[in-house]
């Protein structure tokens, strides 16, 4: 009995147990081809590439299933709820995203002036790819509900929308980004949050429509059944992927010891208030809400932790996420369909507190005193700009300058902080991605008796009408007699 009970647990977590042991022999692997050039040589970006390639063809995948995947998902799940449930549901999970935020927020300023690892760190020279795109808060909340709204969904596939401040013609030399001319662009990259909004109208639209359109409805359920198919095919993949974008992300730093010798507080700060808040505070909610087992809830989400760790992307994540939680937690798939894309896209736990200790931080590295009125503004700018960061690596750093930019401090002091944000990224992830799945979990505790409902009405409804089919058949075949 014991050897059945044992190859049954390593059969049901045997990926996930691999996806972990892809990210160890990942990191070590990584540290240790470290040390094979002589001569102090690096490995070449060429070299390099060829280590990341079977790695970026299992991000490629993953990228792939996105849009199918958050668009059928939210159709499905939000076609099969009544319009009044969708709006609980809806209103459950943002009201729980904001006060994870804020909780996240709170810890790390808490932290950060505490600890205080600006106040004689040094500065560490770095690089960020890229312009630094100027911004102000306004106009990244503006984009946010600009974006909400496409005008062409076909193009809310491939690109989204941004304000563009260009310095004044006749002063060229302007700091005040408030005087600056306004303009915009469409760039490159998937607009999520317009094609959710447009998804939940769709869904709404199909459950007002109710028996009109269940062919409708129908169809968009199996296909998301089939996306969830492909899926399955693709997760196998993970513990290769994530070895090999772990190994090449480790070759592409520089000296490791001398960045964290500069850095090391700083990311001991932020690392481990991510880590508290990810597996402390919120397993913490999920026992107090629901009563479940957090400690078992985390452990059904290894494979999904081990994929945001090796991609770095909590949308890339979502696949795996939402297989999880249904396959695993055994969550409803229409509150887990209907939650977690919006998570993905706005629950950005790791991100706020990464951008208020890091703007933080920076200050005291400056020597700038913060007033208590300081502490707020980043407090609430942190939480606003974590919700308009995309799901995508590294987009923490660009919000990150709209934060800076309210306690006066210039955009190119992200550079400062640029030479750990690659791991740092990592562990933001995780806990977006963890936080989207306690959240999944509480609102559906919160929903059963509505869903329950729901599920026998249907049940009722369908045996009805197999019961008027049936005796319409009876009549007509009376009828031929």
């Amino acid at each position: 009995m014991r050897r059945d009970q044992l190859n049954a647990f390593v059969k049901e977590n045997l990926l996930t147990f691999l996806t972990i042991g892809g990210v160890i022999v990942g990191i070590v692997l990584g540290i240790g081809l470290r040390e094979v050039p002589a001569d102090g040589e690096k490995w070449t970006p060429r070299e390099i590439s060829y280590i990341s390639f079977i790695g970026d063809i299992f991000l490629r995948m993953l990228k792939a299933l996105i849009l199918p995947l958050i668009v059928t998902s939210l159709i499905a799940a939000v076609g099969s709820l009544d319009l009044s449930l969708s709006g609980k549901i809806g209103g459950r999970a943002v009201l729980y995203y904001m006060v994870t935020t804020v909780m996240a927020v709170i810890l790390g300023i808490v932290l950060v002036v505490t600890i205080q690892p600006g106040k004689g760190a040094e500065e560490s020279s770095g690089s960020i790819k890229g312009d630094v795109r100027n911004v102000t808060t306004a106009d990244t909340l503006l984009d946010l509900v600009r974006n909400m709204f496409p005008p062409n969904l076909v193009q809310a596939c491939l690109q989204q929308y941004q304000t563009v401040l260009t310095p004044p013609k006749n002063d060229p030399t302007q700091t005040d980004l408030n005087l600056w001319a306004v303009g915009g662009k469409f760039g490159d990259g998937m607009n999520i949050i317009g094609l959710v909004v447009a998804s939940i109208v769709f869904g709404i639209a199909l459950g007002a429509l109710k028996e009109d359109v269940q062919l409708v409805l129908k169809f968009f359920q199996q296909l998301s059944h089939t996306i969830m198919k492909v899926t399955g095919w693709v997760i196998w993949l993970s513990p290769v992927g994530v070895l090999f974008l772990i190994t090449a992300k480790l070759l592409e730093m520089d000296d490791l010891g001398e960045i964290f010798g500069k850095l090391g507080l700083y990311f001991a700060v932020v690392a481990g208030g991510i880590v508290f808040h990810g597996f402390v505070i919120l397993p913490l909610l999920l026992f107090l809400f629901t009563r479940r087992n957090p400690v078992k809830f985390v452990a059904n989400m290894g494979q999904a932790v081990a994929t945001a760790f090796g991609t770095s992307s909590s949308s890339a994540t979502l696949p795996v996420t939402m297989q999880c939680l249904e396959e695993k937690n055994h969550i409803d798939p229409r509150v887990s369909r209907f939650v977690l894309p919006i998570g993905a896209t706005i629950n950005m736990d790791g991100t706020a507190l990464y951008e208020a200790v890091a703007a933080i931080f920076i200050a005291q590295l400056r020597g700038l005193s913060l007033s208590f009125g300081n502490i707020v503004a980043i407090s609430i700018t942190a939480t606003a700009a974590s919700i308009g960061a995309a799901g995508i690596p590294q987009a923490g750093l660009v919000t990150l300058v709209m934060v800076l930019d309210t306690v006066g401090l210039p955009a190119e002091d992200v550079s400062l902080i640029i030479a750990v944000d690659w791991l740092l990224d990592r562990f933001r992830t995780v806990v977006n991605v963890l936080g989207d799945s306690f959240g999944a979990a509480i609102v559906a505790h919160y929903s059963q008796k509505e869903l329950s409902t729901i599920s026998s009405r249907d049940v009722n409804g369908k045996s009805q009408r197999n019961s008027m089919a049936h005796s319409a058949e009876t009549v007509l075949f009376e009828e031929r007699l």
